[in-house]
């Protein structure tokens, strides 16, 4: 069984609060986009896992497909399977890729060995691999809040647009993001920013809370989102906690001739 894991966008992230748990509230909207790793799934003699593609570095832990397949096989009893998985999708770059791979292993297995698991159930499980994960089961726009688990249907509609996303050869962790991040809960929440204004208008509203704590220690990142909008972009930022910058655009752009050959481009149709 072969699936084919994409990555996301956030438009828009607001980090409200420091959770009691040490996680933080936040908002977002987060959108899907075409940008994909291949998962292959086949049942085996023998568990066993390989990748192909970006490398993965090692962070002392298992791989989130790799946890994902222990989290069911505990409750289900599954067989050993071969999973082979090649990375398309830069890490550390702010587009989810290892949250839609652990997702898409708990979707593919849930099909392959006839679980029968509800999307809802399917949450449930990739909630406890990764805030991120939760979305990726239902694969669709949506806003999300609290720990970035829990989602709501807006009706945000930027279809008919082209979208860019320029990854500049640079990972950026997680903690390291969240660790220079400061909450701000007295703002306009994004939710009613997003429901109110048009995309065109968002420039000057719409903001990723890491851009401003990331683009000081990292100026790459501030250049390459002013050079989307010197290239046309109606609303351009930083996706998660970095370090990719995406560029939302009323004609198809062509990034490639204008950045370094060692920067990772994807375009795409919204």
């Amino acid at each position: 069984m072969i699936n084919f894991p994409n990555a996301k966008i956030n438009l828009g992230l607001h980090i409200v609060e420091k959770r009691a748990d040490g996680f933080h509230n936040l908002e977002s909207f987060f959108y899907p986009v075409m940008w994909q790793d291949v998962l292959e799934l086949v049942e085996a003699k023998a568990w066993q896992f390989a990748t192909s593609g970006i490398a993965i570095p090692p962070d002392g832990k298992d791989n989130l497909c790799g946890r994902a397949y222990q989290l069911l096989q505990t409750d289900f009893d599954l067989p050993p399977v071969h999973i082979h998985l090649h990375k398309g999708i830069p890490i550390g770059a702010g587009l989810g890729g290892g949250s839609a791979d652990a997702a898409f292993t708990l979707k593919a297995l849930n099909q392959l060995f006839q679980l029968k698991l509800t999307t809802s159930q399917l949450a449930d499980y990739a909630r406890t691999l990764g805030s991120d994960c939760a979305f990726f089961i239902a694969n669709q726009a949506q806003y999300c809040f609290e720990k970035g688990d829990k989602f709501e249907d807006l009706a945000i509609d930027i279809r008919g647009n082209y979208i860019g996303l320029v990854y500049p050869n640079l990972a950026i962790s997680t903690q390291e993001a969240y660790r220079r991040v400061v909450p701000n809960n007295s703002r306009v929440p994004l939710r009613k920013l997003l429901l109110e204004n048009d995309v065109n208008d968002w420039k000057n509203l719409i903001f990723n809370d890491f851009e401003q704590a990331l683009f000081p220690s990292y100026p790459i990142l501030g250049e390459v989102k002013q050079k989307l909008y010197d290239l046309g972009a109606i609303y351009a930022a930083m996706s998660g906690s970095g370090s990719t910058l995406f560029g939302i655009f009323a004609q198809k752009p062509q990034l490639k001739n204008h950045f370094p050959s060692e920067f990772s481009i994807w375009e795409g149709e919204l």
